[in-house]
């Protein structure tokens, strides 16, 4: 693409979404029909949050700020596998989604709504969080546009699928128990993993067990290896469906590797969790979001930064499989 993003360029210009927000990357912004249109890979945020399922708010909504603030130290390139994402796909970025606080039907709508337009498009969707509550409306859109025919891979240490928290429905631990219900969705094609720890109610494994998800936990990760743990997601997600979503909850990663996130032990390594994602690029993964990064935990915003980098490694892979013709 043209100003394809590239670090180390005295000068370059970066784009702004709003005051004081760059586009992700420096990427063009999309203001209407026809940019989105010369976007293979599109950007959105929605910046949310919900009930608090635990203590006080975390500031979550803030994300979609400072991840697009940190990405803008980086470009597409990664020596490592000699591939420049943007050598073979162009990128814009949509800006967020209109959200209000306390009102899940008006910004669930407005998401679904402004989503709806990168999938009609026929875009690659990159969506940043807010907290995980927005996985539900926008995989129930992606399971719709493709009719049903859709994998899910759940990357989080926690299982999210809760009935309700309290009255609430649409919590943020309750989204995958909405996407079990859905009409679009078929729950033996949806993996959980990475699922560990004394932060999952005893319900979770059993809904998922009911519903027919399939469970690989951390530690199925850390003794079989996150090669083989990752092909073993890719392999379900993408049996008899023909699109896969990848869904990340930063706190899929080690407490040690994510400042921004719940303080939960035996993770994931950045390295573990970059070539997991890599592997799914290459499968031909076709929607992704990356959600509950808390900037207010953060000040040197570490965990800002490791989106930016685990969303160009998933790209990257994708970007190989183009190069290969696949």
């Amino acid at each position: 693409m043209e100003n394809k993003p590239i670090c180390y360029v005295p000068g370059r210009k970066i784009p702004e979404l709003y005051s004081g927000t760059p586009t992700f990357l420096g990427l063009p912004k999309i203001s209407d029909e026809e940019t989105l249109k010369k976007s293979d890979i599109v950007i959105m945020g929605v910046p949310w949050e919900g009930v608090c399922t635990y203590g006080n708010y975390s500031m979550c909504e803030l994300a979609t700020k400072t991840i697009r603030e940190a990405s803008v130290r980086y470009g597409g390139f990664l020596p490592e596998f000699d591939i420049d994402v943007f050598d073979h796909f162009t990128g814009g970025d949509f800006g967020d989604s209109i959200t209000q606080n306390g009102n899940y039907d008006l910004t669930f709508r407005n998401m679904r709504e402004k989503y709806s337009q990168i999938l009609e498009a026929k875009k690659f969707p990159v969506v940043f969080g807010g907290d995980h509550s927005i996985s539900y409306p926008l995989i129930s859109e992606f399971a719709k546009a493709h009719k049903g025919r859709v994998g899910v891979i759940h990357f989080d240490a926690h299982m999210d699928n809760m009935d309700s928290f309290g009255e609430e429905k649409y919590a943020r631990c309750s989204p995958f128990h909405r996407l079990y219900e859905d009409e679009n969705i078929d729950p033996t094609k949806m993996v959980h993993i990475g699922i560990r720890g004394p932060r999952n109610n005893p319900s979770g494994l059993k809904e998922a067990k009911k519903y027919g998800a399939t469970v690989i936990t951390g530690m199925e990760i850390k003794m079989k290896g996150y090669i083989e743990s990752v092909k073993k997601a890719i392999e379900i997600a993408k049996n008899d469906t023909d699109a896969v979503y990848v869904t990340i909850c930063s706190d899929i990663l080690d407490i040690a590797n994510n400042p921004a996130g719940p303080p939960d032990p035996c993770g994931l390594t950045t390295f573990e969790l970059a070539m997991m994602l890599y592997e799914c690029g290459k499968a031909g993964v076709d929607g992704f979001d990356y959600v509950e990064i808390y900037p207010g935990k953060d000040p040197h915003g570490t965990s800002s930064h490791t989106a930016v980098w685990m969303t160009i490694y998933l790209l990257a892979g994708k970007a190989e499989r183009k190069a290969k013709g696949l």
